[in-house]
């Protein structure tokens, strides 16, 4: 594998760490920005929402770009947009520069593509998870780390060390990665046909909607977990580092599953999984034990699906993969947004501790479009 994956998973890690520590430091925030923690908890919505709509556009803007300047331009951008947040004396500030972090995140889909044009078809499953277990590693290092710096010191300062990460990463990127990356940049010409082909808007579908479930939850962790059980925030970080491991094992597991008994199987073992863990979240209220199986094996179910859903879409069109990787990143981020407000809207109404069982339904529609997937499989393109 190309050593250069292993620089894209770091700063996946920068990434992940930045995008998510918010969510275990809603209650801080709420109380010094002076709002409460639903409000607070749309610094998820805003990034998503960033992500969904404004990378993207950025990725083909700096399609004509060499490889290297992109990724250099993503981090510095990053950097720029959590360094507001730190500073940030209201809500609307956070949120702006919530929305600036989420157009840096156009790295992810551009180190995807480089990843996809690098290594042959078969490999795919495996370059894939090495680019994506950064954000995995988030949830192990990241969160906890986060949670224990704000709960102790502020939520200001994880937020400030992954500013200072971040611009340190992009400096690194700008004098270590080679010139000539051989990969190709992000376009929107031919998209509107290929998206017309039977099969790709199933994909970038099913990625919606398994984020609407997963993020209805996550989006709001740290109440969620206290109110299944009264947790110090030693125990908050502890959880949040078990789920995180979790994430590692299921995204190395998902791309090897991938590799090996192809992307749909491996999407009816994560997906069934994930459902079920969703809906018995509630029923291990009163049990520490319980609570962490039961997000322990959620964390690999959910983190296992992203592989195989980007190597559905790499097959289904390898000349398209950087703008189809991104349209799918946008699913993702769209799904976190539409999660958080869900779960923001949803929480007074059952609880935050039966909150799971708002996401249940969507995890099963994203299973219904799975097995539609098996009546109208789509034929990969022509060299994939």
């Amino acid at each position: 594998m190309p050593r250069l994956l292993i620089a894209f998973a770091l700063c996946n890690l920068v990434i992940g760490t930045g995008a998510f520590v918010v969510t275990g430091l809603v209650a801080p925030i709420a109380e010094d920005l002076g709002t409460s923690a639903a409000a607070a908890g749309q610094a998820t919505t805003a990034y998503a929402l960033a992500t969904a709509l404004l990378a993207p556009a950025m990725v083909v803007a700096t399609g004509g770009w060499s490889r290297r300047a992109a990724l250099v331009l993503a981090m510095a951008v990053f950097a720029a947009g959590n360094a507001l947040c730190a500073v940030a004396p209201n809500l609307a500030v956070l949120l702006a520069g919530r929305v600036l972090m989420g157009v840096g995140a156009m790295f992810t889909p551009v180190a995807a593509g480089i990843a996809v044009a690098l290594v042959e078809p078969a490999r795919r499953g495996r370059a894939l998870s090495i680019v994506f277990l950064g954000v995995s590693l988030s949830y192990v290092i990241g969160l906890p780390l986060g949670a224990w710096l704000g709960l102790g010191l502020g939520w200001r300062w994880p937020v400030a060390l992954v500013a200072a990460t971040a611009a340190a990463a992009a400096v690194v990127l700008a004098v270590a990665l080679p010139r000539d990356i051989r990969a190709p940049g992000a376009t929107f010409d031919g998209l509107p046909e290929l998206l017309r082909r039977p099969g790709v808007s199933g994909v970038l579908t099913m990625t919606l909607l398994y984020f609407v479930a997963i993020f209805i939850v996550f989006s709001y962790i740290g109440p969620v977990l206290k109110a299944l059980l009264p947790m110090s925030a030693a125990q908050v970080s502890l959880t949040l580092m078990l789920f995180g491991l979790s994430g590692v094992i299921g995204t190395l597991v998902g791309g090897w599953e991938n590799d090996r008994i192809g992307p749909i199987r491996t999407l009816w073992l994560h997906l069934g999984a994930l459902a079920l863990m969703m809906a018995l979240v509630p029923l291990a209220a009163g049990s520490y034990v319980a609570i962490v199986a039961v997000f322990f094996v959620w964390g690999i179910a959910g983190f296992g699906m992203m592989t195989p859903q980007q190597s559905r879409l790499a097959v289904l069109s390898p000349a398209q993969a950087p703008v189809l990787l991104s349209l799918n990143t946008s699913m993702l981020y769209a799904g976190t947004a539409l999660g958080a407000a869900i779960g923001g809207v949803a929480a007074p109404w059952v609880g935050f501790d039966r909150l799971a069982w708002v996401a249940v339904p969507f995890a099963l529609a994203a299973m219904g479009l799975l097995a539609a997937h098996r009546r109208g499989a789509p034929a990969p393109a022509p060299g994939s």
